[in-house]
């Protein structure tokens, strides 16, 4: 793969799986501190970093509709849902020194900042982390579409897409032995051929605003600092 151009100011989309370690639901606090210290390790390397974290080890809103649920008040309910995760993270991160701020697109005065671009920008310029919760603030979008949205809206140069797998793949690698990792795809051929990366409408987001998706494992030791070093394993999806 050719060399890329430094990514200096990055979002972090994490989901709310990714939090839970080996447990079925919730928070496990090891797993949120080491992903944390990866994120320190990041910051101090001198990258801006901004996160959206969703919230199914919580809350689904799809899920909740699915059983009979109010599809707007589920997804209100997953919506409160990153905004424990998110305080869960700032928690671990300020442990280990980092500055963090919460911003809530659902403002909750008592326990973080409401959204500010501006503000937003200015902490990641001061070299904070900030951990934007809530997702966008309205129902029928999700954590996906927020993080391409807030990565906008901040100018990152890249959105980092923590799953757990270590990129794209053609079909299910969990499924198909055989499935074929992309080494870079583009957003036409994401959409075209319904690859799973994010839903759709954060991949047009992206597409349309030129910031590349990099799709790679979180749950991987130090796999973070590695790709943002332009190693490990990973998948660019860009123009």
């Amino acid at each position: 793969m050719p060399s890329r151009p430094r990514f200096n100011r990055i979002l972090l989309k994490l989901s709310g799986e990714a939090l839970m370690g080996d447990g079925q639901f919730g928070i496990d606090p090891e797993t949120v501190g080491r992903i944390a210290g990866e994120i320190k390790v990041a910051r101090d390397d001198g990258h801006e970093l901004c996160l959206v974290v969703g919230g199914g080890n919580i809350f689904r809103g799809l899920a909740g509709a699915a059983k009979g649920f109010d599809r707007a008040s589920a997804d209100y309910m997953g919506m409160l849902a990153t905004v424990m995760n998110a305080l869960a993270l700032q928690n671990a991160l300020e442990k280990i020194g980092v500055d963090t701020r919460v911003q809530s697109a659902i403002p909750m005065a008592t326990v973080s900042e409401p959204y500010i671009r501006r503000r937003a920008v200015r902490h990641m310029e001061k070299g904070r982390v900030v951990i934007f919760a809530a997702g966008t603030g309205n129902p029928f979008f999700t954590t996906d579409t927020a993080a391409a949205l807030r990565a906008a809206e901040m100018g990152c140069d890249a959105l980092f897409k923590g799953t757990s797998v270590d990129g794209v793949y053609d079909a299910d690698p969990k499924k198909v032995a055989t499935a074929k990792r992309y080494e870079t795809v583009t957003f036409n051929q994401v959409l075209a051929d319904d690859l799973k990366v994010m839903d759709a409408s954060a991949i047009a987001l992206c597409r349309d605003n030129n910031i590349p998706i990099v799709v790679f494992n979180i749950r991987e030791q130090g796999n973070l600092a590695r790709v943002l070093g332009g190693g490990g394993t990973f998948t660019v999806v860009e123009n």
